[in-house]
């Protein structure tokens, strides 16, 4: 047999390749792991050098797995959550306290994760594992203590908890405002204004994210038909966030995600508070049934509790519109 064949293989892109396998896609799982995809790319690449074989075929806007890769997946799955669940038990063994829970990734990217420090500078001795994914969680697994969500009301479990409400705004770089009162770019004063600029968009072809899209907006503001100079369509809402940051267009926001980029002066309404819409989905805290209150679990509801009530005071009032947001 040829020695290199026998050569045990380097563990280290496994965590990579897991993620990448399960949602089939390299920046999902960049996301997921709190790495760039360019970093997850590296470590498949090794992988793949390593195995000799490719795992995954890489299409324009789809990735497969190759048949080498679903092999590897089936070994290497049940090995993590095993691993997984060892490091989890001696850790309570050792009597570590934690919390874990889960929420949609752009959720964990610009609202929760800015704030998890101050939680952490209050509890050091209280360790957090946060699973950031699309793929909802089940109100019944045993690994998880509680579930921040976006929905409406109608699809919650008992005992879910509302957060607050979604409020939709055009953002901007206060650069390319500065652009167009200069008449290096087109104007945006008005929405029928946006005809000269890219618009950031959400491409989600779920019935849900119907309501975040600029189509939507744009009847609302009795602009059906408007066309604007270019779509830009991204997978998460943090990645629109990120473009209107760096220029490339308007995004429509979801303001509680926002608002303190807003507040900073990084981001910019340029059509103010009349410019805001509602949604009929909210944010929600979904405590697990099965999650025993302990007292950390009981701590980290309470910090997730009051920042929520920030947020919401931040929202204030929004104009009526033909779906309202909840008052609280």
């Amino acid at each position: 047999m040829n020695p290199v064949s026998r050569r045990p293989l380097a563990l280290d892109g496994l965590r990579a390749f897991e993620a990448v396998a399960r949602r089939l896609s390299f920046s999902g799982a960049a996301e997921e792991l709190f790495v760039t995809q360019s970093a997850v790319s590296r470590q498949i690449k090794s992988l793949e050098g390593e195995l000799g074989a490719p795992l995954f075929n890489r299409g324009t806007r789809r990735v497969e797995l190759t048949t080498a890769g679903e092999m590897l997946r089936h070994a290497v799955l049940p090995a993590l959550e095993g691993i997984d669940r060892s490091v989890r038990q001696i850790r309570v063994a050792q009597g570590r306290r934690g919390v874990s829970l889960s929420t949609f990734a752009s959720f964990a990217t610009l609202w929760l994760m800015p704030r998890l420090a101050a939680f952490q500078q209050q509890h050091p001795d209280i360790d957090i594992r946060l699973s950031a994914t699309d793929v909802r969680a089940e109100m019944d697994d045993p690994e998880l203590d509680l579930v921040l969500r976006y929905d409406i009301e109608a699809n919650l479990p008992p005992g879910a908890e509302p957060m607050f409400g979604e409020v939709l705004t055009p953002v901007a770089s206060p650069w390319l405002l500065q652009q167009a009162a200069s008449g290096q770019a087109a104007p945006l004063a008005r929405p029928q204004d946006l005809a000269g600029h890219a618009l950031l968009d959400e491409d989600d072809h779920r019935p849900s994210a119907e309501y975040l899209t600029w189509r939507r907006w744009l009847r609302q503001m009795g602009q059906p038909g408007l066309e604007p100079r270019r779509w830009i369509y991204l997978n998460y809402t943090h990645q629109q966030v990120q473009g209107a940051l760096a220029g490339q267009g308007v995004a429509l926001a979801r303001m509680a995600l926002v608002h303190d980029q807003i507040s900073r002066g990084e981001l910019v309404e340029p059509f103010g508070t009349a410019g805001r819409i509602g949604a009929p989905a909210a944010f929600w805290l979904i405590p697990l049934p099965g999650a025993r209150l302990r007292p950390e679990l009981r701590a980290f509801l309470d910090w997730v509790r009051a920042e929520a009530a920030i947020t919401r005071a931040a929202l204030g009032e929004v104009p009526p519109v033909d779906a309202p947001v909840r008052a609280w």
